[in-house]
């Protein structure tokens, strides 16, 4: 997903993984604090689970900017008392079953995943170019001037927060299509608040 053009973006805190480059809604907060409540301030995001819901997905959802160095591990490792005092009695290797780990950051990359609890930036009115597979594919979408509605999970299952085609315009439509460019099958697409 590129980030074109934006009027405002927020910090939140992912309630669930969601792809980069979905669309979310803002939600409370459920998945606690970090570091004794640094996080409990921000607002939380996920993707719609119904088509009321995807009404207010209005907030395309990308990585938080890093000043951090290679390599990025996801979720940081942690240590168990043990390993802190010594780990005479552990095994001579970094314990790390869950985690993995990232030469390029994540968030220099399309389409990967953000996993719940993580920090994300939420941008709204904007304009955004869209790569293949990230939006719910349509010949429809090729033509400038297409409205564009937020996917479900109800209607659209394990493609909810990508963009779909919209014959008709109603209060679900998000915004609509500025162009396709058919070497890659991006779309960009204008999205606007209403």
């Amino acid at each position: 997903m590129y980030i074109n053009r934006f009027e405002y973006v927020i910090g939140v805190v992912a309630l669930t993984d969601i792809v980069e480059g979905r669309f979310a809604l803002l939600s409370e907060n459920t998945v606690g604090s970090h570091d004794f409540g640094s996080r409990t301030d921000l607002p939380g995001v996920r993707v719609p689970a119904t088509a009321e819901e995807a009404k207010r997905a209005r907030y395309c959802i990308t990585w938080p900017v890093t000043n951090g160095k290679p390599p990025y591990y996801q979720p940081t490792p942690s240590f168990d008392w043990s390993l802190r005092q010594g780990a005479w009695d552990q095994t001579g290797n970094l314990p790390m079953t869950d985690t993995t780990i990232y030469t390029t950051y994540p968030g220099h990359q399309n389409g990967r995943t953000i996993p719940s609890g993580y920090l994300a930036l939420a941008f709204d009115e904007g304009t955004y170019t869209i790569p293949s597979g990230a939006y719910i594919a349509n010949d429809n979408l090729h033509v400038a001037g297409a409205m564009v509605v937020v996917a479900n999970t109800e209607e659209d299952t394990t493609d909810a927060g990508k963009l779909k085609y919209q014959a008709t315009m109603d209060d679900r439509v998000v915004g609509y299509v500025q162009s396709y460019d058919s070497a890659t099958m991006d779309i960009t697409v204008k999205v606007s608040n209403k």
